[in-house]
């Protein structure tokens, strides 16, 4: 019969990460392919299966797979299809959970990797037993997943809770969606960097920031100078926890989360993106929302968040067929 797992696969423009999850949260083995080298979609399901059997053909461990989570860009649960995903090769409206069960012959569910983040935290991480939170990943861009009674909110058409595209300032950075101002613009590892760079143009301090070209910066070299005192790390954070906050106390008075986790490269800043966030959010808030929400980094910070939330997708559909 083998050990009962199933795959978790987030799928990213450059490469595709995998692995093998049990109920419990533990990751029995991880891989990655390249998604970039194959031109359609059908080539990657293809290269990705033989990849997997190949690998597995070599473990000791014989694993019993029951179904496939992933997490992926545009990804829409309701329809099983990844929409004109950015980033990615493919195009249009893609049926992949179809060509995955094509291939695999195993249940197979899809959503955004932000949902599916949101996901992990509460099968495996600090969500546990909390019905209502907001979980915020802070990469190269701003996701967001929002758990309602225990349900991931996912509107009408299947792709609620952009909070990365709600406006946060008129007439603002463009972003990559087509718009200007959108949250993600200012609250992301490439937003604060951004943000840095018209910091340098508008103050006249010293600052190590100015010896060091904008494609080498990274967030983690952002917190070391803040935690040294360098004045454009610190403002630079406090402006960022400002806009985050301030749309978060709207999240907040639609859906009154008991906590909002934070995850990804920027989260990592620890107090530095917390305590701004958490000071605007509160100036922002409706008086009966204040000082009942904690603002935290995610507890899989360390972990391969984006393969166990796909995974917990997954456990999650299968315990529910298994009830009706």
């Amino acid at each position: 019969m083998g050990l009962e797992v199933v795959l978790g696969i987030d799928i990213g423009g450059t490469f595709t990460k995998f692995g093998l999850v049990d109920k419990s949260g533990e990751i029995h083995f991880e891989d990655e392919i390249s998604t970039r080298e194959h031109a359609t979609v059908e080539q990657f399901i293809a290269a990705f299966f033989q990849h997997l059997t190949n690998r597995l053909d070599q473990l000791d461990t014989v694993f019993h797979i029951k179904g496939i989570g992933v997490g992926a860009p545009n990804g829409n649960y309701y329809s099983g299809s990844i929409e004109n995903p950015p980033n990615l090769a493919w195009k249009g409206k893609i049926e992949f959970v179809k060509l995955m069960e094509d291939q695999f012959h195993i249940p197979t569910v899809v959503t955004n990797d932000a949902n599916a983040a949101a996901l992990g935290e509460m099968l495996f991480g600090d969500a546990r037993g909390l019905s209502n939170f907001i979980m915020i990943t802070l990469g190269t861009g701003l996701g967001s997943g929002l758990v309602v009674n225990g349900d991931i909110v996912y509107g009408n058409d299947g792709f609620a809770g952009e909070l990365g595209h709600v406006r946060a300032v008129d007439n603002g950075r463009e972003c990559g969606c087509g718009k200007r101002g959108c949250l993600e613009t200012y609250v992301s590892a490439t937003g604060i960097k951004r943000t840095i760079f018209e910091l340098l143009s508008e103050e006249n301090v010293e600052s190590e920031f100015r010896n060091i070209p904008f494609s080498k910066l990274k967030p983690k070299r952002i917190t070391a100078m803040a935690e040294s005192g360098d004045p454009i790390a610190i403002k630079a954070f406090e402006r960022t926890g400002f806009l985050l906050g301030r749309s978060l106390a709207d999240s907040v008075a639609h859906i009154s989360p008991a906590k909002i986790f934070l995850f990804g490269g920027l989260a990592k800043a620890g107090k530095w993106i917390i305590d701004p966030t958490k000071k605007s959010m509160e100036e922002h808030l409706l008086p009966i929302y204040r000082n009942k929400i904690d603002i935290v980094p995610s507890a899989l910070l360390k972990k391969n968040i984006a393969v166990l939330g796909a995974a917990a997708l997954i456990w999650k559909k299968l315990d529910r067929n298994r009830e009706s």
